[in-house]
């Protein structure tokens, strides 16, 4: 397993840059994130940044029903693959970034999450190799517009519901070198904790979900695998604060509206 380390990407003096994460100081490097990165020796505070999404995906994959206890719950069939989606990439939000209230109605819900983060290019790899291929893992806030999913009773509006403008914030670091199976999630709406699940109870684990989905689409570094979120999910109201916390990784935190 790697070392634990935290990465993140940020914008000082209108220049983007990369580093790693140690307290409240960020190292940091120069070349490939993914590849062999070399420290530059410049250390910067954490609070002169303004951090960026961890990653640039060419995608972002989101799993739906994957957890037991929230399938039980809404009695779900138990699928026999992998259900998911693509969010679309102008939904991408860094950490600390606002969430936009659409411009249509309906509620909007938060849907905390652990990130997969792809290190290195696959395509139809076997389960054995596929945690090879995964870089680290980052916090997530899949979030939704309810009313739209089923509006329709001929079409299923998962792309338009997920995917409207800041929809999909990430960070604020990747973390490697951590057992992805000994996590759990913690969702809190204004201090208030909506989400506790362990990424245990997840019906397809990250090596099978790297694997069956490599199966079906190259996946590239920095693209980003959204395991799906257990019970808890609920509304937010703008002005609403969302914080993702993830032990090892951190805390997401964005405002709504």
């Amino acid at each position: 397993m790697p070392q634990h380390q935290r990465w993140i990407r940020f914008e000082r003096a209108g220049k983007t840059g990369f580093g790693t994460l140690d307290g409240h100081k960020v190292r940091e490097y120069q070349g490939d994130m993914f590849g062999s990165p070399e420290a530059t020796g410049h250390v910067f505070e954490l609070d002169a940044l303004r951090l960026l999404t961890p990653t640039e995906p060419s995608k972002v994959i989101a799993l739906w029903n994957n957890f037991h206890a929230l399938g039980e719950k809404l009695k779900l069939p138990v699928p026999a693959e992998p259900l998911y989606l693509l969010k679309a990439p102008n939904s991408f939000l860094a950490p600390g970034e606002a969430i936009r209230k659409p411009l249509c109605e309906g509620k909007v819900v938060f849907e905390g999450e652990l990130g997969i983060v792809i290190g290195k290019t696959c395509t139809a790899v076997p389960e054995a190799e596929a945690l090879a291929h995964v870089f680290g893992y980052t916090c997530a806030n899949d979030v939704t517009v309810a009313d739209i999913l089923n509006r329709d009773a001929s079409f299923a509006q998962w792309a338009r519901a997920k995917g409207f403008d800041t929809f999909c914030p990430m960070g604020p670091v990747v973390a490697t070198g951590l057992d992805p199976a000994s996590l759990t999630v913690t969702t809190l709406l204004d201090g208030a904790v909506r989400q506790h699940y362990p990424i245990s109870d997840m019906r397809f684990s990250v090596q099978q979900l790297v694997s069956l989905i490599s199966f079906d689409m190259t996946l590239h570094p920095g693209d980003v695998i959204l395991c799906g979120t257990s019970v808890g999910v609920g509304s937010m109201k703008p002005g609403s604060l969302v914080e993702v916390e993830i032990n090892g990784i951190g805390k997401l935190s964005n405002r709504f509206g």
